[in-house]
């Protein structure tokens, strides 16, 4: 492996940060977890994350081809990297007292459907694999990932989504006065913004 624990942690750091960030994904788990308890939920939360394995593949194999054809691409990417977070963390704060709106095909009942919602809503967004071709420069090399590397970077962009929605949807009554709440929703919506430009700023000196 070329990937260091300090470049995993970091990331891991990074996917926290934006999964604590409130959206349609959280709104989905709140409501099948109101309406079927946690059974209703899990499998939506499976279908978000093997979406989450799916777009880093794709970003670290086609930025990997990329940096192959031209050169002095990675440093490019690198900026890249530090402009998504800052505007997303700047977008964030900005838009800190927005509510949040329900999507009905993401609370339909049942096992498939929930798993189906879950894949279809990272799937289904084009501008993921363009955040992931953005952000994994910024965390590792990917003119020298090997397939280990690439394990672990799709290891970690499973398991920290799952383990946090699987959270969300145990924690569903706390969690739903969190978005219920404008003062707390702010609060938490602040906190991620000034921490996703944190990251940018990490990943700009280091």
């Amino acid at each position: 492996m070329t990937i260091t624990p300090a470049d995993l942690l970091l990331y891991a750091g990074a996917l926290v940060i934006l999964f604590m960030t409130p959206g349609p994904v959280w709104v989905a788990l709140l409501a099948r977890s109101l309406s079927g308890g946690f059974q209703a939920a899990w499998p939506l939360a499976i279908g978000v994350a093997i979406g989450d394995i799916f777009w880093p593949l794709v970003a670290v194999l086609g930025v990997a081809w990329l940096v192959s054809v031209f050169s002095g691409f990675m440093l490019v990417l690198k900026w890249v990297a530090v402009l998504v977070f800052v505007v997303m963390g700047i977008l964030l704060i900005r838009n800190a007292d927005h509510s949040l709106s329900s999507n009905s095909r993401l609370t339909r009942p049942g096992m498939w459907a929930g798993f189906l919602a879950g894949l279809a809503v990272i799937l289904g967004n084009p501008k993921a694999v363009l955040f992931y071709m953005g952000v994994l420069p910024g965390f590792f090399d990917l003119t020298a990932v090997t397939a280990l590397d690439m394990v672990a970077i799709c290891t970690l962009s499973f398991i920290v989504p799952l383990v946090g929605n699987l959270v969300l949807a145990a924690s569903v009554d706390r969690v739903r006065g969190l978005l219920k709440s404008p003062a707390a929703l702010r609060r938490m919506n602040m906190t991620a913004g000034w921490l996703l430009v944190g990251v940018g700023v990490v990943i700009a000196f280091t």
